[in-house]
């Protein structure tokens, strides 16, 4: 079983790779001892000292998402993978104010040209490859339909 120390170092050093949310973090020191209390103990004061900090990794998780090229619906399930408080990932999205429908047209573009298909059943191969990247119908449809 591991101590209080033993657990912050370890923490700190998976800190130090990337930035992490209080539950992956928990997670993982959970290898090392299954007594709640100390890694809840461990996690509060690494809070404290501004080295775990859900609004950060809330930011992050948002930007690394958008690079990606995912919509809402990829990043609500992302924010919800990682045990990010959805208030406040909800406050950073609008903090970011995005234009999803700008950013479904760009995906459309970089992935099948400038061109938009006049056949159904391309525009459906489209459509259907913005729904795997997580945007909602409406938005989809509005690409098709709306010069960006």
């Amino acid at each position: 079983m591991a101590t209080e120390a033993e657990l912050f170092a370890k923490a700190l050093r998976v800190l130090a790779v990337r930035e992490h949310s209080r539950l992956e973090l928990a997670k993982k020191l959970a290898s090392l001892t299954e007594d709640s209390s100390l890694i809840e103990q461990v996690l509060d004061k690494l809070a404290q000292a501004d080295y775990l900090n859900e609004q950060r990794y809330a930011e992050l998780l948002v930007r690394s998402t958008l690079a990606k090229g995912y919509g809402p619906l990829k990043l609500a399930q992302a924010v919800r993978e990682k045990g990010v408080d959805s208030a406040l990932a909800k406050a950073v999205l609008e903090a970011a104010d995005l234009d999803w429908q700008a950013l479904a047209a760009h995906q459309r573009r970089k992935k099948f040209g400038d061109v938009l298909p006049t056949e159904w059943q391309e525009r459906a191969r489209q459509s259907r490859f913005l729904a795997g990247r997580g945007f909602y119908l409406e938005t989809i449809n509005a690409v098709f339909h709306e010069k960006c």
